[in-house]
């Protein structure tokens, strides 16, 4: 093995604190129960102690848990779709509501073999949760839906909280690190359902350290705040096998604050930066932070207006 293909040891601030208590252990047993898949899970989120154990907080993976595409940063398995199970928004909310979850974020594999992009289910789900747990808040978070507008259009018509749709990495390091989306495409997405419903509150994450520059992230803080994105997360980039991509670099937790003033700086409403953050990490709040923004936005014109 040559120098460069050696791996970055991980510092000590990655370290994870596990919190199994019954708010965890009752979550998991409930989902193997109910048949559902969580991203928390399939993708090895590191926060899911805290997240399942401590905030009642969750992420759910609807559509199955194969996925069309084969990122080179994703531990979801990728392969052949099963066929849909039409029950499973009914299951997801009723999980939801049994688990008394504050809030929810509802995820998915890519699709790409559905005409739809699986944009029904993802609204039926949202409509199931609304039903039987009006007090919890949803946040969507789908794959690019193949750019089909009428797509997009039917995941916001179910008005969820938040509308999250991860550009992932700088323009440059696209192509190696997503298959199928393109960075342009992810502008678009997130333009068009801002474009759909502005009051509904827009999302983006990074992965940093893949190799890009501080400059490009900038230059994706601007793209986004060009197509109106609301709240961006920035977390580290965790290597989840070998045959995934290599860390090129682990960022200190003063370099996450760094960037997470600047993207304040852009205008961001929310911005959740650090080693462990995820898209879903903190998600509960960001609703809150995006609303709190939105009523100041409000009154700020109001006194422009007087």
């Amino acid at each position: 093995m040559t120098k460069k293909d050696e791996y970055i040891r991980k510092p000590d601030w990655l370290k994870i604190k596990l919190n199994t208590n019954d708010n965890y252990m009752g979550l998991k047993k409930m989902m193997r129960e109910k048949n559902l898949h969580t991203v928390c899970e399939e993708a090895r989120c590191p926060n899911i102690h805290e997240c399942w154990g401590t905030r009642r907080t969750a992420t759910f993976m609807i559509l199955g848990d194969i996925c069309t595409r084969a990122c080179r940063f994703c531990a979801v398995k990728t392969g052949l779709p099963n066929e849909l199970d039409l029950k499973e928004p009914e299951r997801v909310a009723d999980s939801v509501q049994l688990m008394n979850l504050k809030h929810v974020v509802i995820t998915a594999v890519a699709r790409d073999d559905l005409k739809d992009g699986g944009s029904q289910v993802f609204a039926e789900t949202v409509r199931a949760i609304r039903r039987k747990s009006p007090f919890t808040s949803i946040e969507v978070l789908p794959s690019d839906m193949g750019g089909v507008f009428d797509n997009i259009k039917t995941l916001m018509d179910a008005k969820p909280d938040i509308m999250n749709y991860n550009i992932e990495t700088v323009r440059r390091l696209t192509p190696r690190v997503r298959a199928r989306a393109t960075y342009d495409r992810t502008l678009e997405f997130l333009r068009r359902a801002k474009e759909l419903n502005p009051d509904i509150p827009t999302k983006s994450s990074i992965m940093v350290g893949l190799g890009e520059t501080k400059e490009e992230i900038l230059e994706t803080f601007d793209d986004l705040r060009a197509n109106n994105v609301d709240i961006v997360t920035l977390g580290q980039y965790l290597q989840p096998t070998k045959k995934h991509l290599k860390v090129q670099k682990y960022y200190h937790p003063d370099e996450f604050a760094e960037l997470r003033e600047a993207a304040m700086e852009k205008g961001f409403s929310h911005c959740e930066a650090g080693p462990l953050v995820r898209s879903s990490y903190h998600a509960d709040e960001q609703v809150n932070a995006a609303a709190k923004a939105k009523q100041a936005a409000g009154e700020e014109e109001l006194k422009q207006e007087v």
